[in-house]
């Protein structure tokens, strides 16, 4: 039985130590450096009275932070991946939060970490990777350990404006890695394209099942998703075979056309999710590579990544959903209505999911942790958490889970119970829309729809108009040059609502 996440390092580096392990355009590591590297870390962070501890990581994308992440861990610690392209407000809200007493930076990073009001003690990654290890000291770590010991913080945003650190364990992520490599089929072959910057969870879909298997992940320049045909071309180049992107990365290469003039001819699995795929944009992805496994996932941060997935082996029409299908091995999804019972079938209820992978929670927040990862009301025998997501869901006819949307995109207008998400489904479908963001603005209590595409507001109301009821028709349509996107390139749904709203703009 497996009990710490470096175990999958420690059997790989006598495999295939020499084999590259990670690698972006600056600079790559082998398995045997990641972990010569590694244990020095830990090493001088045990040197220095570190245990147990947040360690933050903030240097730039790249294999050497990914290092310095297990570094943290074989000291005892886990770590909390900062970078330089997050908001300053937001970085020093989290280091308040964090209050740790050590960062690990880089020749990049350190001058903008001197310019923070910290008082704690910032090392330069060369500099301690030089550090002699103690092997007597990293194994009396390691025989201390225990699988619910935490890995890593990652930061979500908080509908307070307050960050939430999520705290996850080697036991869940454990699980998760397991489970996730049984259903997208990794192995010693797989050669992963990143897409997700490194402070987001996402990217342990990549990290872990690399160190497992003896794969490789390059880390894919974020300038390359601003050029979709170079974007393609470097993915060959690599001869990069599976991805895990968002959905909003592959509809920015399909909706312009690139898969007309360039097709990334080594991808064999393409796993997707965080985002609804239009279908229209997914079928010219699938017609472009007719052999390659598509795989639909669904999950949040707080149950360590995925907790469900869907192999799509068949065909859909453009008003159909693609499901999220079935929970992963040793994981339950429980709907549950707003009384706090299963509905009935074919109805909708919040996602509920129970089971290992389920984080131990917010970091120095027990308030909001109570919050959601609650008691699970359909057992009154004894203690079992779940964790209320937030989103909705129903099974359809064939028995599968479909995501519906949001409970925050479900809105009262017109005296109607609206989904925001079918709006934007049904606009998605309309020719000529390659992306598309609908909110509701309280203040003046309007729908309005921002989109990108070649079709004017007005064709594009009037499609709407043969499409839905008159309630659900937004209010105000308004066509964008692109679409806002977060660092993780999904929709920026918040920057949408502060910046483009009508009444941010003075109308």
């Amino acid at each position: 039985m497996q009990y710490n996440i470096l175990e999958y390092l420690d059997d790989t580096v006598r495999r295939v130590p020499e084999k590259v392990a990670y690698s972006n355009e600056k600079s790559s590591v082998t398995f045997q450096q990641t972990h010569d590297r590694g244990r020095a870390i830990g090493t001088f962070l045990s040197n220095k009275g570190i245990y147990k501890e947040p360690v933050v990581v903030f240097m730039s994308r790249g294999p050497e932070a990914i290092t310095a992440f297990y570094g943290a861990v074989y000291g005892g610690n886990y770590y909390v991946p900062l970078d330089e392209e997050m908001p300053r407000f937001r970085i020093e809200l989290i280091m308040e939060k964090l209050d740790p007493r050590v960062i690990i930076c880089d020749d990049s990073t350190k001058g903008i970490v001197d310019t923070f009001d910290y008082s704690g003690s910032v090392y330069l990654y060369n500099d301690i990777i030089k550090t002699p290890v103690n092997e007597d000291m990293i194994l009396e770590i390691r025989k201390r350990a225990i699988d619910t010991d935490p890995i890593y913080v990652v930061f979500t945003s908080g509908s307070t404006g307050i960050p939430k650190g999520v705290v996850a364990c080697h036991r869940s992520v454990i699980d998760y890695i397991e489970t996730l490599s049984d259903v997208l089929e990794f192995s010693e072959k797989t050669v992963f394209g990143n897409q997700t910057p490194l402070y987001f969870d996402a990217c342990l879909k990549e990290l872990y099942p690399t160190l497992k298997f003896g794969a490789t992940t390059y880390l894919i320049p974020k300038n390359l998703f601003m050029f979709p045909i170079k974007l393609v071309e470097y993915l060959n180049d690599k001869k990069i075979n599976t991805i895990c992107w968002v959905v909003s990365a592959l509809t920015m290469i399909s909706a312009f056309g690139v898969l007309d003039k360039v097709v990334p001819q080594y991808l064999e699995t393409i796993a997707f999710g965080s985002e609804v795929f239009p279908i229209k944009q997914f079928n010219l992805w699938r017609n472009a590579l007719p052999d390659t496994k598509f795989i639909n996932l669904y999950g949040p941060t707080e149950a360590t990544g995925m907790s469900c997935y869907y192999k799509i082996d068949r065909d859909f029409k453009e008003d159909e959903a693609i499901p999220i299908g079935a929970p992963f091995k040793n994981t339950e999804i429980i709907l549950l209505d707003d009384k706090n019972r299963i509905p009935d079938k074919g109805d909708m209820g919040e996602i509920c999911i129970r089971g290992t992978s389920l984080t131990l929670g917010y970091y120095k927040d027990f308030d909001r942790t109570n919050e959601v990862f609650v008691q699970n009301p359909l057992n009154s025998a004894y203690p079992e958490l779940i964790y209320r997501t937030g989103d909705l869901g129903k099974y359809n006819e064939r028995g599968e889970l479909v995501f519906v949307s949001r409970r925050d995109q479900q809105i009262k207008h017109m005296g109607h119970r609206i989904e925001l998400g079918e709006i934007e489904f049904n606009v998605n479908m309309v020719e000529g829309v390659k992306a598309a963001c609908c909110i509701y603005n309280k203040d003046n209590s309007k729908i309005e729809l921002f989109y990108v595409g070649d079709i004017s507001t007005r064709d594009l109301s009037a499609a709407l108009k043969k499409r839905l009821p008159r309630y659900m028709v937004p209010n105000y349509i308004k066509a964008l040059d692109e679409m806002p996107l977060t660092a993780n390139k999904k929709i920026d749904r918040l920057y949408i609502k502060q910046n483009l709203s009508r009444n941010k703009r003075g109308k």
